[in-house]
């Protein structure tokens, strides 16, 4: 395991991890976390009975101790531990260096490997609404989870979106990981300038209440897709003012799906039952 700000070698990560059969979602607060539901489900309909996946309060000391101890196959990681995975992980793929974070440690045996399947889970949840051309498309926020919608809207051919942030001074690791990306997104102060009502796709990419006073707000002039990352509580009040409108509403636990379906196959090195886990999220 590298210390934090030492170099990585050659991304790679293999289908195969080692035959431990124990993973977690680490962070805090994971108390409120759908991912046990989400790989539970997925290991009883693979039949990996002998297969474990909890939900462990963890800060960055705990995190470099559990890398350190080799229980686990690979561990699901949540706020506000990314940062401190890609840079504790031996072995870092370029997508999870692109956008500075890593969502996924999978135990091989060349040490632990960083991946960022957030960009799946973005990608995925905008690909299952119907959205093949972002054009012109806004994300609200420049945080970790932004930078994934990022990377994930490079994917559907739009290199130059806008992003609106609350203070443009704070957006230094967005504008670092688009400059990584080859991306050259517009960086605007406020939530609510026309861009945001023009757009034909928002990602909203702000945790839970932040953008409940945009609710309220006259949303988009034509038809238009709204991702709202957050998925608890869920609708959120921009999903339903939005979905009353007339426009289409993609949820945060698609998000999570998608997400967890790679972090399922590189920890098991079984193709993720997708039908079973889409099943087992609460629906309300």
């Amino acid at each position: 395991m590298h210390p934090p700000g030492s170099p990585h070698p050659p991304p790679h990560i293999p289908d195969r991890p080692l035959a431990v059969p124990r993973a977690a979602v680490v962070g805090s607060p994971v108390a409120h976390s759908l991912s046990p539901v989400i790989h539970r489900a997925a290991y009883a309909a693979l039949g990996l009975s002998a297969w474990s996946y909890d939900a462990i309060e963890c800060d960055a000391n705990r995190l470099c101790d559990l890398l350190a101890g080799g229980d686990f196959a690979g561990l699901s990681v949540t706020m506000p531990l990314k940062r401190v995975a890609l840079d504790a992980a031996d072995v870092v793929c370029d997508r999870a260096r692109a956008v500075g974070a890593a969502n996924t440690l999978v135990r091989r045996d060349d040490g632990w490997h960083a991946d960022n399947t957030d960009i799946d889970g973005v990608l995925g949840a905008l690909r299952d609404g119907g959205v093949v051309d972002a054009t012109g498309a806004v994300i609200l926020g420049a945080g970790g989870t932004a930078r994934a919608a990022l990377a994930a809207l490079r994917e559907l051919g739009e290199p130059e979106p806008t992003v609106l942030v609350r203070e443009p001074g704070r957006a230094g690791e967005l504008r670092a990981a688009a400059e990584r990306l080859g991306m050259r997104p517009r960086v605007l102060r406020g939530m609510d300038r026309t861009e945001l009502f023009r757009a034909p796709v928002v990602i909203c990419a702000l945790p839970a209440g932040a953008a409940d006073r945009l609710a309220d707000a006259a949303w988009w002039t034509g038809n238009g897709t709204l991702l709202d990352v957050v998925y608890t509580p869920w609708p959120t009040p921009l999903a339903e003012s939005t979905a009353r409108a007339g426009r289409h509403v993609v949820g945060g636990r698609e998000v999570l799906l998608h997400q967890a379906i790679g972090q399922v196959r590189k920890m098991t090195g079984r193709s993720a039952p997708i039908d079973a886990m889409r099943a087992a999220l609460p629906q309300a």
